[in-house]
């Protein structure tokens, strides 16, 4: 089932999210969910609060990315050919390498883009959708997409990498998605 999207101004996506156990209800049906409406949104990675739960899960499948890409863009990009993963308690081991940029966005702030800064790789911890303990280290393009749905279990969004002067240019815009004035070809929930 596809789920709507939740936009920027509700306060699921300021939560920190909890881990949970495998005795979630309907775990792997919720994932399945996750999965339909990420593919269903063109998204790369879905987090839980992204659809109004406020749990530790999200899920990323950069396999797609690459796919789009010719053999000498691969090159640059150490995790080619990319990763699709569920993670679900996932927490941060450690950061490595430089910041460097790259054009996000994100479905719960539909229409914005901007670069923004994030190390090259990520250690986490966490397990999968069978409950497997992982301890896993990723680089590059996946790195960034982790990073990014990480964040949002933090209660994190992307806009908060940019400055603030950047971000008061955009309050307009914010606004707007708050509001639901912004069109989209995905399902979405608008703050109340």
């Amino acid at each position: 089932m596809i789920l709507p999207i939740v936009a920027y101004g509700h306060p699921v996506l300021r939560k920190v999210a909890s881990d949970i156990t495998a005795g979630y209800p309907q775990l792997d049906k919720f994932i399945e969910d996750m999965w339909e409406t990420m593919y269903a949104s063109n998204g790369v990675g879905l987090a839980a609060p992204q659809v109004n739960k406020d749990i530790r899960l999200f899920v990323v499948d950069t396999l797609q990315m690459f796919n789009g890409m010719n053999e000498e863009e691969q090159k640059e990009y150490p995790d080619a050919p990319g990763l699709k993963a569920v993670f679900i308690n996932a927490h941060i081991a450690g950061l490595e390498g430089d910041e460097w940029p790259y054009n996000e966005g994100c479905l719960s702030i539909p229409k914005i883009r901007e670069d923004i800064y994030r190390q090259e790789s990520v250690t986490l911890n966490y397990v999968d959708e069978y409950f497997q303990q992982q301890t896993k280290t990723f680089a590059g393009l996946t790195a960034r997409v982790i990073l990014h749905e990480y964040d949002h279990i933090e209660g994190k969004l992307f806009i908060d990498h940019i400055s603030a002067l950047k971000r008061k240019l955009l309050k307009g815009k914010l606004n707007d998605i708050t509001k639901g004035k912004v069109n989209v070809d995905y399902k979405m929930m608008f703050p109340s």
